[in-house]
């Protein structure tokens, strides 16, 4: 059993996690809102150290990343458990499960680095659940990753703390994070959080280093308003930069929020025309196959950069991270150094 980071000892063996932004306060014998962080007399123990439950190979693209390592493909890993309890969760199979009743198998942070290094991947990648509450295993991994050159992904709803973010940043490439919302409310109603935490951590992800793209899932009704996403599309511009990536992502009916339709895409289209009138240079639009809005474009002479389909890129009218037709410089990363 692996001793947990980001905790204190308190009085009558109680303990306080500082791992994420809940703070939870642990009784002996009790899991954190996470339920795999637990104390056992006094100690707080990482349960899921070192054991995984699902392994792929994906398309950088996939989770999404499109200007970290484009092309490449992403040695991707998940857990169990989570700290948010969204009503749309893609992944509930996974995410709400325990320690207990999920098929978890073990994989040391060694074996992990060696495995990306042997399919061929740039990066590693800790996603498909909350990778947040994983904390000790992806730093582990991470740094042994960063020495063997292979960069890092957390794609996360980012509800870490300064204190548990600032340890990461020595390991952490990139920090692909959800704004699920632009309203307090919706994060407390849909999933058990707040919002604030999630905007604090974002940008103190790009303070540090890290390269940030964000991801805001559009769901009828709950989180589609013109008002509410020119306040997210103002709010990015502000704090993380009008080069920002910003993917504006369709949502599917899903686990217990299956009472309303698809996203339609009228208002993916007016969100993303919305996002380049207000000046956020790299909008896209995601799962919707085959849509111009997948694409990059040069924010200057709009010349189309990238062109996808899926998960697959080709790069077009590019040279050296420069726009081939204007000179514009493309905010791409490609080396994990």
């Amino acid at each position: 059993m692996h001793e947990a980071l980001q905790y204190e000892k308190t009085a009558d063996n109680l303990v306080n996690c500082s791992l994420c932004s809940h703070r939870c306060r642990i009784k002996e014998g009790s899991f954190g809102i996470c339920g795999v962080r637990q104390n056992r007399a006094g100690v707080l123990y990482a349960t899921t150290y070192g054991r995984i439950s699902a392994e792929a190979v994906d398309p950088i693209e996939k989770k999404p990343l499109y200007h970290f390592l484009p092309g490449s493909r992403s040695y991707s890993l998940g857990g169990v458990g989570c700290n948010f309890h969204c009503e749309h969760c893609q992944n509930w199979h996974i995410s709400r499960s325990g320690i207990d009743d999920a098929l978890l198998r073990d994989l040391s942070p060694e074996e992990g680095v060696r495995r990306a290094a042997a399919t061929g991947c740039a990066s590693i990648s800790w996603t498909y659940n909350e990778p947040t509450i994983w904390h000790e295993y992806t730093l582990d991994m991470g740094a042994r990753a960063r020495q063997q050159g292979i960069g890092t992904v957390y794609v996360t709803n980012g509800y870490m703390t300064e204190e548990a973010l600032r340890e990461l940043s020595p390991m952490l490439n990139a920090f692909r994070v959800d704004i699920k919302a632009f309203s307090d409310d919706f994060y407390k109603k849909i999933c058990g959080a707040r919002l604030q935490p999630v905007l604090d951590s974002t940008v103190l992800a790009k303070e540090l280093g890290m390269h940030v793209e964000i991801v805001n899932l559009v769901i009828p009704g709950l989180n589609d308003s013109p008002d509410e996403t020119d306040r997210l599309i103002r709010w990015i511009i502000e704090y993380t930069g009008p080069e920002t990536p910003v993917h504006f992502t369709r949502f599917h009916p899903d686990y217990h929020m299956q009472d309303r339709g698809a996203t339609p895409v009228a208002v993916l289209d007016r969100i993303y025309r919305r996002a380049k009138e207000l000046g956020l240079k790299y909008p896209y639009i995601g799962n919707v196959y085959n849509h111009p809005g997948e694409n990059t474009w040069c924010p200057v002479c709009g010349e189309l950069l990238v062109e996808r389909s899926g998960f697959s890129s080709q790069v077009r009218n590019i040279s050296g991270n420069r726009c081939k037709k204007c000179g514009e410089v493309i905010p791409f990363i490609d080396h994990a150094g």
